[in-house]
């Protein structure tokens, strides 16, 4: 068996287009610092998919940088934001929202497979403002859609937590590391799932949907973007040649790549689950929504998974013997074929399974 790499959706390389538009952006030369064709015309298909002229968007590599960023232009250092505690903001970055704001904190608030409540918002901005100047009160809020558990907020779950941080004078952020799965999942617009609903900013992700290394931060109201590009520079994320960025985000837009992509990683989780549901020894812990699959392993399992030549990542924060599975733009019906039969297999000739 070949090997077979489902750690996560960053693992393969880039699609067939963004090779291309790489390519092609290398010939002759270009202004730098985002001032480049590229990121001008990836600007106006953003504008386009979200149907919003007037949204602002600044190419970056990372996701770390685009979260971290976006989260600084929306809350003061002396401010704090609330997230959801098994987010990617607050359990994966390291604290970069923290370093990179200046200081900001994270209140981290517990809610259902990894996903904030509008309850759990009110309660935790009441915390922040319960001693005045000797507590840094939140200004802001961050959902990460699809979740960390592989999970999708509706358009109403949105709404809620977007309706009570309006109320609250708090500005909404969205981590969109796999915001094309979540608009494959739901067929909601990219537009109603974000400034419709009360978003402010949106971290767009496209590395872990097929892109080399290209994220961007979207700002829907333009106020929030002001000194966004000086904010870039202080901490070393504005881009000399921005167009290699803006290249790859202008092919991920183009004639819907981005969603294409994001159908195939779906699609392709939803044959994983569909083949493991009903076999001893695995069981599913989470809905599978989007391109994530987590199961539990009966013992042994594992081992001889990897040993098989599978990769896949433990997952330890949702219980023992856990492991998640991600398919990508690049993940065949072969490949989930095979995961399955080798799990078939194991699942007959291990002692105590079966």
């Amino acid at each position: 068996m070949k090997n077979i790499n489902l750690t996560s959706d960053n693992v393969d390389g880039c699609s067939p287009e963004i090779l291309q538009a790489l390519t092609a952006a290398s010939v002759g030369s270009a202004a730098g610092y985002g001032a480049d064709d590229w990121t001008a015309r990836a600007q106006d298909s953003f504008r386009e998919v979200f149907e919003k002229p007037d949204l602002v968007m600044w190419p970056v590599i990372t996701g770390t940088a685009a979260n971290s960023l976006a989260l600084s232009a929306l809350c003061p250092p002396w401010g704090s934001i609330i997230c959801q505690q098994d987010s990617h903001v607050m359990g994966d970055e390291a604290a970069a929202p923290t370093v990179l704001g200046g200081g900001v904190q994270m209140i981290p608030v517990p809610g259902e497979q990894a996903k904030l409540s509008p309850e759990g918002v009110e309660a935790a901005f009441s915390r922040s403002s319960s001693h005045g100047i000797h507590r840094a009160r939140a200004a802001a809020v961050t959902l990460t859609q699809a979740t960390e558990f592989g999970t999708v907020y509706s358009l109403d779950e949105i709404e809620a937590v977007c309706s009570v941080a309006a109320r609250l004078g708090l500005a909404v952020h969205m981590d969109g590391a796999r915001f094309a799965n979540a608009v494959m999942a739901t067929g909601v617009s990219p537009a109603d799932m974000t400034w419709r609903a009360g978003v402010d900013a949106l971290s767009f992700g496209a590395t872990k949907n097929g892109a080399w290394a290209a994220e961007a931060v979207l700002f829907f109201d333009p106020r929030h973007a002001d000194t966004f590009g000086h904010l870039l520079k202080r901490t070393g994320h504005l881009l000399s040649k921005s167009r290699f960025v803006g290249a790859q985000l202008e092919a991920m837009l183009d004639d819907g790549l981005w969603l294409r992509n994001a159908y195939n990683a779906n699609a392709m989780a939803a044959r994983l689950a569909a083949g493991l549901g009903d076999l001893p020894g695995v069981e599913l812990v989470m809905p599978v929504q989007v391109n994530e699959v987590f199961v539990r392993l009966a013992s042994g399992m594992a081992d001889a998974l990897s040993a098989s030549g599978i990769g896949f990542c433990p997952w330890a924060d949702l219980g023992p013997d856990v492991v998640r599975m991600v398919c990508s733009f690049a993940t065949s019906v072969e490949d989930v074929d095979s995961v399955v039969e080798m799990l078939q297999a194991l699942s007959g000739s291990l002692p105590g399974v079966g």
